[in-house]
């Protein structure tokens, strides 16, 4: 969850969208970084279904910045040989960012080295919503009996569908909060909270991170050894 990009830049007297530009080129260094600490999947939530909230030229400077990322790393990202897939309600955005995600999907559906999900007008109960509608739908046609639906059918019909769940949460600036994202997925998930704002968290920091959470022991509702 990367949070602190308006407040990196407000500390700073800048604009906001300072902060977001920064946080955008961190995330090129934090992706460059995870195959080489065993991270095969990593999901970045860049905008909630209540940003929406914020103002028009903070939102409108959001998706410029969206829009300038995929057509910057979009030769850097198949030659790394990442995967990049979006998750998130993309009916609301411009068209030609639609347009652009699309294509990078396509372009690197391909590659495995890193699976690389950026979370874009995403909310977890958003998501589960249209999920259910999904469902209901099928179960209104008769393609589903609802007494045989499952966990894992229910979750193959998220966003997220054919991904793993996630193994860590982590949250940058300091809030101790999960804010709507993936409320289904990360149900078992471990979290770790951090004051670092985000265009100041590096590689060095997720490393540490990663190291602490091998030391974890994870029971899943389970007894401990």
């Amino acid at each position: 969850i990367m949070d602190g990009n308006g407040r990196w830049a407000t500390n700073r007297g800048w604009p906001r969208l300072v902060g977001h530009r920064r946080g955008a080129e961190r995330v090129r260094e934090i992706v460059q970084a995870c195959p080489d600490l065993g991270i095969r999947y990593l999901t970045l939530y860049a905008f909630s279904t209540e940003n929406w909230k914020r103002s028009t030229e903070e939102v409108l400077g959001l998706m410029a910045i969206f829009a300038r990322y995929i057509e910057r790393e979009a030769e850097r990202l198949s030659q790394a040989g990442v995967r990049m897939r979006f998750i998130g309600e993309r009916g609301r955005l411009d068209p030609k960012l639609q347009r652009l995600m699309a294509g990078i999907e396509a372009r690197t559906a391909g590659f495995d080295r890193l699976n690389l999900t950026i979370a874009v007008n995403y909310g977890g109960r958003d998501e589960i919503v249209r999920a259910v509608r999904k469902i209901a739908e099928a179960a209104a046609l008769g393609v589903l009996d609802p007494k045989h639906l499952t966990e894992a059918a229910f979750a193959e019909k998220l966003d997220t569908g054919g991904l793993p769940d996630p193994d860590l949460v982590i949250r940058t600036s300091g809030e101790t909060r999960t804010s709507n994202f993936l409320p289904w997925q990360a149900a078992y998930a471990e979290y770790e909270f951090t004051g670092t704002l985000w265009p100041d968290f590096t590689p060095a920091e997720l490393a540490a991170i990663v190291t602490r959470f091998s030391n974890r022991e994870r029971r899943f509702g389970g007894v401990g050894t």
